[in-house]
């Protein structure tokens, strides 16, 4: 069985699956309610396919996985984004794999903290949220509307994810 050791999420290493929602020097910032705030203006896009879809915000709970941690799914949201964004500080894990048909090679794991947020991009394949250290919630964005937007594959063989020795 192979294991797959997440390493921290950045903005670069997760590129080729979506963006990563944080405060960052990098994001376009405009001064808003008379300089009392600052916004990080369109840190990702919520994209939708079709006439009738639409952008939806639901709360997922999760419950907290221990490590090592058998991953056995994969799913993907061919018609459209789907942004999860922790809500309760805790940190997570993000298992990814490009968009396209499935392929086990292309596996990544990352950890990222409690407050950052990810963004996969339509069709990129990822596994549920993985939460860490408690039950957390996820301000979840993604598209609602006709026709299916979730595959899943079967992961065989299984893979572990396990953190690596530092």
């Amino acid at each position: 069985m192979r294991t797959l050791t997440p390493s921290l999420l950045t903005r670069e290493a997760f590129a080729p699956f979506g963006n990563v929602i944080e405060v960052h020097p990098d994001n376009t910032q405009l001064a808003i309610n008379y300089g009392r705030t600052t916004r990080h203006h369109a840190v990702a896009e919520v994209a939708t396919s079709g006439p009738d879809d639409r952008a939806i915000l639901s709360i997922f709970r999760s419950e907290p996985v221990s490590l090592p941690f058998q991953l056995q799914v994969m799913e993907r949201h061919p018609r459209g984004s789907q942004a999860f964004m922790p809500l309760s500080g805790a940190p997570y894990l993000v298992v990814v794999a490009p968009a396209g048909d499935f392929d086990a090679a292309g596996l990544r794991a990352f950890l990222a903290s409690g407050s950052q947020g990810v963004n996969y991009h339509a069709g990129t394949w990822h596994h549920y949220s993985l939460a860490m250290e408690r039950t957390s919630d996820f301000l979840v964005a993604d598209r609602d509307g006709p026709g299916n937007n979730c595959d899943e594959i079967n992961l065989e063989p299984h893979v572990m994810l396990a953190l690596g020795e530092h």
